[in-house]
């Protein structure tokens, strides 16, 4: 069986037992466990698929009870996976199926005002009502936070994870009493609030997301920081008026990289001259490659996590300048299995909201992304952008004292 021989291939350290429609046994590896992991696969020829295309058949098959894992949760199996895959693909099939389509996205891929809302609608106003609860249900309880969290030393819990994370943008920012700040991509305020609380600023919010606004809108009342921080429903390509600080969060992803120029020239323009501009955003350290199938298709339409060259090539052509670049490691995939532990406690709420094959999509997402952040190619950019060299500070003591 050839799915059995490429396994055997990629299992370097451990291996596993691949049952096929037919119940014929295969082991794939050098097998150490006294109960190793089984893949037993119910329907005939899926083999093949997992073959040409895994992004999209093992995570569809999974979702339909396809699959069926022994001896191991599918975040277990899924580590030990990409632990022994690393950036490889799976087969030269499944990489030329990859390549064929990511020149098919490029070309009709464009984020436009209309479509770039759609997509944004899909993921966070999901299920209406129903999405607010479940978000509820996996995100900290201290600031709704849907973004990578910051693990120092110590750190045991994902609110303080994220107060950590809060903490480290509003440094980096160096923000004054009295400065005007605008958050792009707010998601539910948490941030913004945070910004409002620590330093005076006045702060506008923005973000496609009808749920993410009403939420926002409401927890500045129950606040009491309606006068200072402000969220409207409202495209990047249509902010007006100056900013002393800009700061985004996890919402370059969603804007398509063909139009990152325009992004950043819209940013240049709404920015003061002696302002700040602090840009966090996964990305990959491989090369440039295409966006996961599973991940566009059912979780983030029109989303692309950009290697660093993709950001700061369009980003240098507007006249901007990147003054520092941390990039974090080994901070999304904590937080990843933070959100997923959560969600697995309550998946029979979750359930209850959707229906099974949903809690089996979210589980996947879940589950596949902590494993590609901790073994594959995904990491978090944090740019600090200026207009010139006066606004930056020489040091980064002012970040950690």
């Amino acid at each position: 069986m050839l799915l059995a021989r490429i396994l055997s291939k990629i299992y370097k350290e451990n291996g596993i037992i691949l049952i096929d429609a037919k119940k014929q046994k295969y082991i794939c590896g050098n097998i150490k466990n006294e109960k190793p992991i089984i893949l037993k696969l119910l329907k005939e020829n899926l083999s093949w698929k997992l073959i040409i295309d895994p992004e999209i058949e093992f995570p569809e098959a999974y979702m339909r009870n396809e699959i069926i894992i022994e001896n191991a949760s599918l975040k277990e199996f899924l580590m030990q996976l990409i632990k022994n895959l690393g950036r490889e693909e799976i087969s030269s099939a499944s990489f030329i199926s990859k390549k064929l389509y990511g020149a098919w996205r490029y070309i009709t891929n464009f984020n436009l005002p209309g479509r770039s809302k759609s997509n944004v609608q899909h993921h966070y106003d999901v299920g209406g009502v129903k999405g607010e609860k479940l978000y509820d249900i996996f995100l900290d309880k201290n600031f709704r936070q849907y973004s990578c969290a910051y693990w120092k030393a110590n750190t045991k819990t994902l609110e303080e994870a994220q107060q950590n994370k809060i903490e480290h943008i509003v440094k980096k920012l160096d923000l004054k009493p009295g400065q005007r700040v605008l958050d792009v991509g707010c998601g539910w305020g948490g941030l913004a609030f945070e910004i409002a609380k620590k330093s005076g600023c006045e702060v506008l919010g923005i973000s496609l997301s009808s749920n993410q606004i009403k939420y926002a809108q409401n927890k500045a009342k129950e606040l009491n920081l309606d006068n200072q921080v402000k969220f409207e429903i409202m495209d990047y390509r249509n902010v007006t008026g100056e900013f002393d600080r800009i700061v985004s969060v996890g919402s370059l992803e969603h804007f398509g990289r063909k139009f990152y120029k325009v992004f950043f020239k819209k940013m240049n323009k709404v920015m003061k001259d002696d302002g700040k501009f602090l840009l966090h955003t996964i990305g990959v350290v491989d090369k440039p490659s295409p966006p996961n199938k599973f991940i566009n298709k059912y979780i983030f339409p029109g989303g692309f996590c950009p290697s660093l060259s993709q950001i700061v090539v369009p980003l240098e052509k507007t006249g901007l300048i990147v003054s520092d670049t941390e990039t974090l490691i080994r901070h999304y995939d904590k937080t990843l299995e933070s959100w997923l532990q959560r969600f697995l406690d309550r998946k029979r709420e979750v359930k209850d909201l959707f229906d099974d094959k949903f809690v089996k999509m979210w589980e996947f997402y879940l589950a596949s992304c902590a494993a590609a952040f901790r073994y594959r190619d995904l990491v978090v950019f944090q740019l600090l952008i200026v207009k010139n060299f006066q606004s930056a500070r020489r040091t980064r003591d002012y970040i950690y004292s």
